[in-house]
């Protein structure tokens, strides 16, 4: 993607609201097949870590994961938030 349309996306997340939530079960099979499914309604998709999942796992790489697992492009991930986009 350019830096430009990652420019875009970033400023249309900003507008979202997390539609998932992952906790302290983290990645499991039904988190990562809901945001499959949201990503194939919506191009893009916020996602919250949890303070209980964030206590155990490191986030960047949870986020990366998540994106790998899902087909979908890390748009951003600031703080506890990621945003996915549908590739």
């Amino acid at each position: 993607m350019t830096p430009e349309t990652i420019k875009a996306l970033r400023s249309k997340a900003r507008l979202l609201e997390p539609l998932v939530r992952i906790g302290k079960n983290g990645l499991t099979d039904a988190a990562v097949l809901q945001v499959k499914r949201l990503l194939m309604k919506r191009n893009l998709v916020k996602v919250k870590f949890l303070k209980a999942f964030i206590d155990t796992n490191d986030r960047k790489e949870a986020a990366r994961q998540l994106a790998e697992s899902t087909g979908s492009e890390l748009v951003d991930q600031v703080g506890f938030v990621a945003v996915l986009y549908k590739r």
